[in-house]
C-alpha cells in the first residue's frame, strides 16, 4: 500500500470514530416532535399552548349601509318676471335673507297707471249715473231696461279696474317664500322679459338630502327612518329623517332614490354639498360579536374554541352579520365566554392552553369601507351597483 493511500484510510477512520462518539449526543427528529406534542397538551410534562382570547360582552351593533348624496335646498327657484319691461327699481341685496312677499324689483308701469286713472274716472261717472237712475226707477221715471244698461256699464268698468290692478301687480316681482337670495343678474334700467333670470331664491332651513340605496333595501326603508351624514370640510355629524321614497327602481344603477329633510338653522349646509350617507338598516342593542378569525369551519357547521378551566373546548355557533374583522354570534355563546383567537390550527378538544393576551369590551374598530352582509348569504348576495353604496356594521361603546 502506498503512503498516500495509507494517509487517506487513516483519515477516514478517524472521522468515523469521531462521528460514532458524537451521534448519541444529537437530538433526534422524533424526540423533537414528541417534545412538541407533549409540550402542547400539558399532560406529557411540557408547557400548555399559549393563546390569545377575547371575552364576549354585549355591544351595540348597527347594520349600516353607506352611500353618497347631495344637499338640496328645500325650495329653490330662478326669479323671473311675468311681464316684459324696463326695470325702474331693484329693492334687494345679493345674498341676503328675505321674507315671503318682500319686493325684489319694480318694472315701469306708468302706462298701466294712466289707463287705471282713466278707467277709475269712467267708473266714478258710471257709479253716479247708476245711483241717480236707481232712484228714478223707483219713481217710475225710467224703464228697467235703461237702468240695467247703466248698471252693466258700471260693472264692466269695475272689471277693467281689477284687470289693470292685476297687470300692475305683475310689474312688482316679490319673494314667493322665505329664503336666501343669490347673485343679481340684472341692473337698474335693464329691459327684461319673462326669459330673463333676475336672481335665485332658495329656502335653506331645512334642507333636503337626496341619495340612493341598492334595490335590495327598498322594502326595508320607511318614512321617518333616520340617516346620518357628513360633508366635506366639516367635522360635524348631521342627522335627518327620510320623508319620501321614489316608487321606481332606477334601471341603470338598480337603486332606489330617497330623500331626507335636515334642520339647517345655522346654515352650515349649502345646496350642492356632497354628503357621505350612513343609513342604519337594523340595530342590535346587545349583540355578541367576536373577531372573525375565531370562527373555525367544520363538517357540522361553524364553531369556536372556548377557554374553560385551562382547556380549549369546541362550541358550535350560528353567525349573523360579518365584517372584515368581526362577526356576530346569534347562538352558541353567552356573555363572559372567553373565545380563543390564536393558535387555532393546533387546537383540539381538551387541549391544555394558557392565556397570553385577553381583550374585553369593545372589539377592534371595523376597517374603513369593510363590507358587511348576513353571513349565511355571504357567498350569494349581489354586490351593490358601482358608486352607489356599501354595507358596514358598527359597534357602540
Amino acid at each position: 500500500m502506498s503512503p498516500t493511500l495509507k494517509r487517506i484510510v487513516l483519515g477516514l477512520s478517524a472521522l468515523l470514530v469521531v462521528g460514532l462518539l458524537a451521534y448519541p449526543k444529537l437530538p433526534s427528529w422524533n424526540d423533537a416532535d414528541e417534545a412538541n406534542a407533549t409540550g402542547g397538551n400539558g399532560r406529557g410534562g411540557g408547557d400548555a399552548l399559549l393563546v390569545d382570547a377575547h371575552v364576549v360582552e354585549p355591544v351595540l351593533l348597527e347594520d349600516m349601509v353607506r352611500s353618497t348624496g347631495t344637499i338640496q335646498a328645500n325650495e329653490t327657484i330662478e326669479v323671473r318676471s311675468e311681464v316684459a319691461g324696463r326695470v325702474t327699481d331693484i329693492a334687494f341685496r345679493e345674498g341676503t335673507v328675505v321674507e315671503e312677499g318682500a319686493l325684489l324689483i319694480k318694472i315701469n308701469d306708468s302706462e298701466l297707471q294712466a289707463q287705471r286713472a282713466r278707467t277709475e274716472l269712467q267708473r266714478s261717472l258710471a257709479a253716479t249715473r247708476e245711483d241717480r237712475q236707481r232712484k228714478l226707477l223707483t219713481e217710475g221715471g225710467i224703464s228697467q231696461e235703461a237702468y240695467d244698461a247703466t248698471e252693466n256699464q258700471l260693472q264692466v268698468l269695475e272689471a277693467e279696474l281689477a284687470l289693470l290692478d292685476a297687470q300692475i301687480a305683475k310689474t312688482e316681482v316679490r319673494a314667493p317664500f322665505d329664503g336666501v337670495l343669490g347673485l343679481r343678474e340684472i341692473s337698474k334700467g335693464s329691459y327684461i322679459s319673462p326669459e330673463t333670470r333676475i336672481t335665485t331664491l332658495q329656502e335653506v332651513d331645512p334642507v333636503r338630502v337626496d341619495f340612493t340605496l341598492p334595490e335590495r333595501y327598498a322594502r326595508r326603508v320607511s318614512n321617518g327612518d333616520a340617516v346620518r351624514f357628513t360633508v366635506e370640510g366639516l367635522d360635524t355629524d348631521f342627522s335627518g329623517e327620510i320623508y319620501a321614497q321614489d316608487p321606481t327602481i332606477q334601471e341603470g344603477t338598480r337603486s332606489v332614490r330617497l330623500r331626507a329633510r335636515v334642520p339647517n338653522a345655522d346654515r352650515q349646509l349649502f345646496p350642492g354639498n356632497f354628503a357621505s350617507i350612513t343609513y342604519v338598516v337594523e340595530r342590535y342593542e346587545e349583540a355578541l360579536v367576536v373577531p372573525a378569525i375565531a370562527i373555525v369551519p367544520s363538517l357540522e357547521g361553524r364553531r369556536v374554541f372556548v377557554y374553560n378551566e385551562g382547556e380549549a373546548q369546541p362550541r358550535s355557533v350560528e353567525t349573523g352579520l360579518r365584517t372584515e374583522r368581526n362577526i356576530q354570534i346569534t347562538s352558541g355563546l353567552a356573555p363572559q365566554d372567553t373565545v380563543i383567537i390564536s393558535g387555532l390550527q393546533r387546537l383540539r378538544p381538551g387541549l391544555a392552553v394558557r392565556l397570553s393576551e385577553t381583550t374585553e369590551g369593545r372589539l377592534p374598530e371595523v376597517a374603513p369601507g369593510a363590507a358587511a352582509e348576513p353571513d349565511a348569504q355571504a357567498a350569494r348576495d349581489e354586490s351593490p351597483p358601482p358608486g352607489s353604496s356599501d354595507r358596514t356594521t358598527d359597534e357602540g361603546p
